[in-house]
């Protein structure tokens, strides 16, 4: 027998081109906007970040940029695979996109199990930090930094004022 080497070209090949085309457009887009979010982290919000007590946050921060970029990578090689019509890179890309999936669902799991400790934790940070670091000499940026996230969010303390009782500058 002869090898069957002519491409059928129909229909419903040419829209599912076109459909995945745009599938990795929009997911390109996605992975800009994750970029965009963890730059925009580290350049605007780092006084914040200086606030807290563990790196977790800043690290987070660069997870992000790093995970946009690993998801615009994809969405350019889905792009090349489906008009150059290489089974190479489509499998290429179909590894890529289940372990991008496969990590968005550990980290949806993880964010929902951690969640309340996460938030809790950052609340006791943030208290200790204001409480004993505030206005202190060495410390100007974190003082600077409070006094930012206070007028920003038209708030007093962590959770409330009377979280400034036990503060070593009063």
């Amino acid at each position: 027998m002869g090898e069957f080497n002519e491409k059928k070209t129909t229909c419903g090949t040419v829209c599912l081109k076109y459909l995945l085309f745009t599938y990795n457009c929009c997911f390109w887009l996605a992975g800009l906007a994750v970029m965009a979010v963890g730059i925009w982290t580290l350049a605007l919000k780092s006084d914040y970040i200086s606030l807290l007590a563990s790196g977790t946050y800043l690290a987070t921060a660069y997870i992000l940029v790093v995970a946009g970029t690993v998801v615009m990578v994809t969405g350019v090689l889905g792009c090349c695979a489906t008009f150059k019509e290489r089974r190479n890179l489509l499998r290429l890309y179909f590894i890529l996109l289940l372990i991008i999936f496969l990590l968005e669902i550990i980290a949806g799991i993880l964010a929902y199990a951690y969640y309340q400790q996460l938030n809790t934790e950052l609340k006791e940070n943030l208290k200790d930090t204001m409480t004993k670091r505030y206005h202190q000499p060495g410390h100007e940026a974190v003082t600077s930094a409070v006094d930012q996230l206070q007028q920003e969010f038209h708030c007093c303390g962590s959770n409330n004022s009377q979280d400034w009782r036990d503060s070593e500058w009063i």
